[in-house]
């Protein structure tokens, strides 16, 4: 039975600890936080920090593993490709993951290889972030290097803003590195998703619609829809620039959690490539409009088993995730649920108990449950999830 590492065991990344098990793996999980579900679904669990990559080594070299997985999270993917390198275990290089995972880097790598990008450079003092915002066009985006779920991010309109942006962007960053960047209108929805590669290319690409709350923060994403609405002329364009992406940072296998806009002349910009599979319950989403289980190729790529998928399944079901959340503070009462979509909810999992505090949906890690919404139409699909306040909404006392 081979033994895989899992890094992070909170209720998004429980997906791979099941297709792990689902697959007759040996499943260690190992983070800082106890009471995560998918340790109780493990063989091993492990209190140890997913960022401290020596720690983890130590740990797996000891358990001697067979492979290591970074699942829907950014901060721990270093992590893993620093052990597997170590270890002689499957993995894309190290040093393309630390550019992947770190925004003022990738960004950097994007400029010096001729891709569409914004202006963008990255800061550890305010008043040389300060002197370049004021160069570039308004209004700017003040985002952490090296954090996810749109932690930290803020979209900057005048001077009189920058300071307060710089100060949370920093406060999210464990690295203290700021990025500073132009602002990029798209024309449409902001595309998401997960791909995949084997052999050096990609072989899968679910191209998604992401959809924010116009009600709340307009950078924490609310959940994707499956497929998105892009012409096959600007999926095409999309699947060479990530292509040719991926060949140049040599990542030779694994999934990917890509996010780009398509602007008003059609040309893609890519703002996120993380070497990882996505939150939200995207592989979820997949896997119930195709029936390609992207977690389950993660773990075997991971070990080194052989995939036997077919990447070019014929999309049967309208699929969309969809965060519940609230756009006030307050104590949990119960999530409503119109009847006009309680009939197309396939999974609902409510993450808080009654009279529990709950936060404003500010950042990914906020959310107070979770959907997989099935739908009729394109049309239908696109409505409900950008008008989702007439059909979800959280109670609180």
């Amino acid at each position: 039975m081979k033994k895989i590492m899992m890094l992070g065991g909170n209720y998004f990344q429980m997906t791979a600890t099941k297709a792990a098990k689902d697959l007759g793996y040996h499943v260690i999980s190992v983070d800082y936080l106890p009471d995560n579900p998918a340790h109780k679904i493990a063989d091993e669990y492990y209190n140890v920090s997913t960022v401290d990559k020596d720690k983890v080594l130590e740990l797996a070299q000891r358990l001697n593993i067979d492979g290591i997985v970074s699942y829907a999270s950014d901060v721990s993917a270093p992590t893993a490709a620093y052990v597997a390198e170590k270890m002689g275990l499957p993995t894309n290089p190290y040093s393309s993951v630390m550019t992947l995972t770190h925004k003022n880097v990738f960004r950097q790598f994007l400029i010096d290889n001729g891709f569409n990008s914004p202006k963008s450079k990255g800061f550890t003092n305010i008043d040389d972030a300060f002197e370049y915002y004021k160069t570039i066009k308004h209004p700017a985006m003040v985002k952490p290097s090296d954090s996810n779920g749109s932690k930290g991010v803020t979209k900057v309109n005048d001077d009189s803003g920058f300071e307060e942006a710089y100060n949370k962007a920093l406060s999210f960053s464990r690295e203290k590195v700021v990025v500073v960047e132009e602002f990029l209108q798209r024309d449409g929805h902001q595309i998401a998703g997960d791909a995949f590669m084997l052999n050096g290319e990609l072989v899968f690409a679910g191209f998604m619609s992401e959809h924010f709350d116009k009600l709340g923060n307009p950078f924490v994403p609310i959940g994707e829809s499956f497929p998105s609405y892009l012409s096959a002329e600007t999926k095409e364009k999309a699947w060479a620039e990530i292509n040719r992406l991926m060949k140049l940072l040599n990542m030779q296998f694994g999934a990917l959690n890509m996010d780009f806009i398509v602007d008003k002349n059609g040309d893609v910009y890519i703002i996120e490539i993380g070497p990882r599979n996505g939150g939200n319950l995207i592989t979820d989403i997949i896997r119930n409009a195709c029936d390609i289980d992207l977690a389950k190729c993660t773990v075997q790529a991971a070990v080194g088993d052989k995939i036997d998928v077919d990447f070019n399944a014929k999309q049967h079901t309208l699929v969309s995730s969809y965060v519940v959340h609230s756009l006030n503070d307050g104590k949990y009462v119960e999530t409503s649920i119109s009847h006009k979509i309680k009939d197309d909810i396939i999974l609902f999992r409510d993450f808080c108990k009654k009279g529990e505090c709950i936060s404003a949906f500010d950042n990914a890690a906020l959310g107070t449950g979770v959907m997989l919404i099935k739908h009729n139409s394109l049309e239908e699909m696109l409505e409900r999830m950008d008008n989702m306040e007439k059909y979800i909404n959280v109670i609180l006392e």
